[in-house]
């Protein structure tokens, strides 16, 4: 996914880093070596209170990608971004694209009860104003808000994930399942790939409990079928043992889960 969208990128190779702290490592270096560009570490010291410091070596002229994914703890691991392309703008770097596989707060792309912001809208500001250039993610809950005034990149790994179940899982007769409405066209997408057949459930949800309920959208035969649910991230797993439960009632066969983010 990422070497054919930076390849315009890092045609400057000489002139182009790929940065993370200590944290976001792991992967960074792996783009590092799967682009043949050079890594750079901002290196991250998180104090007692919980404060971070960064400290980073000149990137005056360079294009920066930041490697940086912002799970939890998701307000910590923004501000150590925030702090990294802070460092990368007074420096002077060309450009500053931001690479954040899961970016928090996208469930946040709406006002749902009166009273509350459209957070997601707000980390755009913050990225604009310290200098982003461009921001990549992958498979985020809510593509569509992230309406910046720079470039955005939503990237999937469901074909990936989808190519990897059909190469080394044996199923029986079937079936991807979204667990809500939202994620109909992410399980459309996973179901093309492997060609079988796909259910939405519906689900609601309580907004000032959080309580959730899951039911069947439509009467389909079930029983016996393997059943892939593919969703765009775990947070507490409520919502897939809601699924479960309502499949197993239904007489399904084995129930794989499938999801892009682990949180």
């Amino acid at each position: 996914m990422f070497k054919k969208y930076f390849h315009i990128l890092t045609l400057q190779k000489h002139n182009t880093l790929i940065i993370s702290d200590n944290r976001n490592s792991s992967l960074a270096k792996k783009i590092s070596i799967d682009l043949d560009v050079p890594y750079k570490n901002a290196e991250l010291r998180v104090f007692a209170d919980g404060e971070s410091k960064i400290r980073l070596d000149n990137v005056a002229k360079k294009n920066c990608i930041i490697i940086h994914s912002t799970y939890p703890p998701t307000d910590q691991h923004l501000m150590q971004l925030f702090m990294i392309i802070y460092k990368c703008k007074e420096d002077g770097a060309s450009d500053i694209c931001v690479v954040n596989p899961y970016l928090a707060y996208t469930r946040q792309d709406k006002v749902f009860v009166d009273g509350e912001i459209v957070t997601i809208n707000l980390i755009g500001r913050i990225l604009a104003s310290l200098g982003a250039t461009k921001l990549i993610t992958i498979d985020s809950h809510s593509p569509g808000s992230l309406n910046y005034s720079f470039e955005t990149v939503d990237l999937s790994a469901i074909p990936s994930l989808a190519s990897y179940v059909k190469k080394n899982i044996t199923l029986n007769n079937p079936i991807v399942i979204s667990p809500d409405e939202g994620g109909i066209e992410r399980a459309k997408k996973f179901a093309g790939v492997i060609d079988i057949d796909m259910l939405s459930l519906i689900k609601t949800r309580d907004r000032f409990t959080g309580d959730v309920s899951i039911s069947l959208s439509e009467q389909q035969p079930l029983e016996n079928r393997d059943a892939l649910i593919v969703d765009d991230m775990i947070s507490t797993g409520n919502s897939i043992i809601k699924a479960t439960e309502i499949l197993k009632k239904n007489n399904i066969g084995n129930i794989y889960v499938v999801s892009t983010h682990a949180l």
